[in-house]
């Protein structure tokens, strides 16, 4: 901003021509605004007279971008809505909204926008449908923790293709007319009344919430007929899963991230056996419970599309052993436990000891000739002085 203040003052054309730049991102390194600053109201006071300053001399001629970004503070910034009213916002493009008090009116029609995105914002329903109404370009709507949202109603939008709701707390319904959404991130409060009819469009879904994993088995075969793609975050994940009927037939990936020290993983053979068409599962789990083992099977389906499966943070737990024993004997597909390159508790370390000693004793038995495995342990650069002299890793904490 300082560079920029000195060569206008000796240049009226480049003073004239920023105004026409289609790209604006405001934040605290942009406008060159001391991030540690915490005397009360001054960053509050430098932000607003910047971006103000700055969106008043713009002329709007080719604004494509423009993001907003307020960091943490107990204040909110109030966005200029009249800056987008009268055609100043009809070549807007993307718009994104960070700890702002957006009020839009009838007058701001943004024809031309394709991605919206809102994160902590304050906006009331009715200015927010009244929005999305004007916006016939909208290809992805984005919300997160606009805590003022109580019903969320997508009106018939035919661009609109993805839509991503989190954290909005006080949000109850959410109801779509958009006739080619195909894929729909929800994390929040079970409760919410989702879009999810008979006839939805939608391929992708990603839920995050307590008990999500019963939820999606009970209820989503019957009215998401065409699912291809599903993510589950559930943490904890109280309710073992039910074997059901129903089937996911179009279910091509599958990722299933769990929490839950009583949760039954080899439960979660109902999806498998509810979805022929699975290529790609993957699981990731939280706890690291050892039982005496004493291995169940479960009768199942063989899984002949099934082409690889990922299970993160692997375990010696008992449940978690089993499920991937049964899927060793139902598949000709490669198996890969892995985790992260990270440095890890002790208690962490020798839990990873159990594991690999687990695979080694139940799981690698079991493999059969045509199928991979593949047992990623932690990483030995990072933990090198639990090396023992035979280049083993974890002997000395597993024994």
């Amino acid at each position: 901003m300082r560079d920029a203040a000195r060569v206008a003052c000796v240049s009226r054309g480049f003073a004239h021509s920023w105004r026409y730049y289609p790209n604006l991102v405001f934040n605290d390194e942009t406008l060159g605004i001391n991030a540690n600053t915490w005397i009360k109201g001054e960053k509050m006071r430098d932000f607003t007279s910047k971006v103000d300053c700055i969106m008043k001399k713009h002329s709007g001629i080719g604004l494509e971008e423009l993001n907003v970004t307020l960091s943490s503070t107990n204040a909110m910034y109030n966005f200029p809505c009249t800056l987008l009213s009268g055609g100043t916002g009809e070549l807007l493009r993307y718009l994104v909204l960070v700890n702002c008090n957006f009020h839009p009116t009838k007058l701001v029609c943004l024809k031309s926008l394709t991605r919206l995105r809102l994160h902590k914002v304050n906006i009331l329903v009715d200015e927010l449908e009244c929005l999305l109404s004007n916006s016939f370009s909208l290809e992805q709507l984005k919300l997160c923790n606009c805590n003022t949202i109580v019903c969320l109603k997508i009106p018939c939008l035919k661009r609109l293709s993805s839509l991503e709701v989190s954290a909005c707390n006080r949000l109850q319904v959410i109801e779509s007319k958009a006739p080619n959404l195909s894929f729909f991130s929800f994390g929040g409060k079970p409760h919410v009344r989702l879009p999810l009819g008979g006839t939805s469009p939608i391929k992708k879904l990603s839920v995050s919430y307590n008990d999500a994993a019963f939820y999606a088995r009970t209820e989503l075969p019957s009215r998401l007929p065409n699912l291809e793609a599903l993510i589950i975050f559930s943490h904890p994940e109280a309710v073992n899963t039910p074997m059901m009927n129903s089937k996911f037939l179009h279910l091509k990936f599958l990722h299933i991230i769990l929490g839950g020290r009583d949760y039954d993983f080899l439960s979660l053979v109902s999806f498998l056996d509810a979805s022929p068409s699975l290529e790609n599962f993957r699981l990731t789990v939280s706890h690291y419970l050892s039982y005496p083992l004493d291995l169940r099977t479960v009768p199942g389906h063989l899984y002949d599309k099934l082409k690889f499966v990922e299970i993160i943070n692997f375990s010696s737990a008992k449940t978690l052993i089993e499920l991937t024993c049964h899927i060793l004997g139902s598949t000709r597909c490669s198996v890969s436990k892995s985790g992260k390159c990270l440095l890890m508790h002790k208690d962490t370390l020798v839990e990873a000891g159990r594991a690999l000693l687990s695979v080694e004793t139940y799981i690698k038995p079991n493999v059969p000739p045509a199928v991979e495995l593949n047992a990623v342990e932690p990483c030995r650069r990072c933990h090198a002085h639990l090396l023992d002299d035979n280049n083993k890793l974890f002997s000395v904490l597993v024994s």
